[in-house]
């Protein structure tokens, strides 16, 4: 019975520390799965970065290629304006109104880029801080789970103790009682 209580003890301090190592794998691949998506969430902002940053370069390209097309277009209409300065002020006017507009098109457009990498950036700010919470969450239940064991563990050892020294006691009453004659029975006399 006590050899079978014993060996129940070991199966159950084995498989607790199969557990714990089970878990200890589980939180281990969990971390790789967070720096990987670390990684991965990092590559995506770098290349949201770079596609906005290269969409900026070639606005600012087209913008320069525009003022240059508009001043040159300005240039001739200044000569034509200077031969027919009545006639032409209403294109001027228009052609100051399409300016104004595309200035304030560009400035949208850069708006809208500057606004939506910023989304990107809070948005994976927003996952990495959840991934972290999830981990700090994760780490916090492996702990409490392996206080737990060990606590299991401890109460199984103080109580094997016990019993071990209960069964020690018992032995010893036992070894007294069996060493002394017992006097309350009475002797009795052989026949000769």
């Amino acid at each position: 019975m006590i050899h079978a209580k014993a060996t129940n003890d070991f199966d159950d301090l084995h498989q607790a520390q199969l557990e714990i190592r089970h878990l200890t794998k589980t939180i281990e691949a969990l971390r790789d799965e967070l720096e990987k998506a670390s990684y991965h969430q990092d590559q995506s902002l770098q290349l949201a970065r770079a596609e906005s940053s290269d969409e900026i370069i070639q606005l600012k390209k087209a913008v320069a290629v525009l003022r240059e097309e508009l001043e040159n277009m300005l240039f001739g209409k200044e000569q034509s304006v200077q031969q027919a300065r009545a006639e032409s002020s209403g294109e001027i006017i228009q052609l100051k109104k399409t300016i104004t507009a595309l200035r304030d098109e560009l400035e949208d457009v850069r708006f809208d880029k500057e606004k939506g990498i910023q989304n990107v950036i809070a948005s994976s700010n927003d996952e990495i801080s959840q991934l972290k919470q999830t981990a700090a969450a994760l780490r916090q239940q492996v702990d409490n789970i392996k206080f737990s064991f060990e606590e299991k563990i401890q109460n199984l050892e103080t109580a094997k103790r016990d019993e071990i020294g209960q069964l020690q006691q018992t032995i010893a009453v036992l070894r007294i009682k069996m060493e002394k004659p017992d006097k309350t029975k009475p002797v009795k006399k052989r026949k000769s």
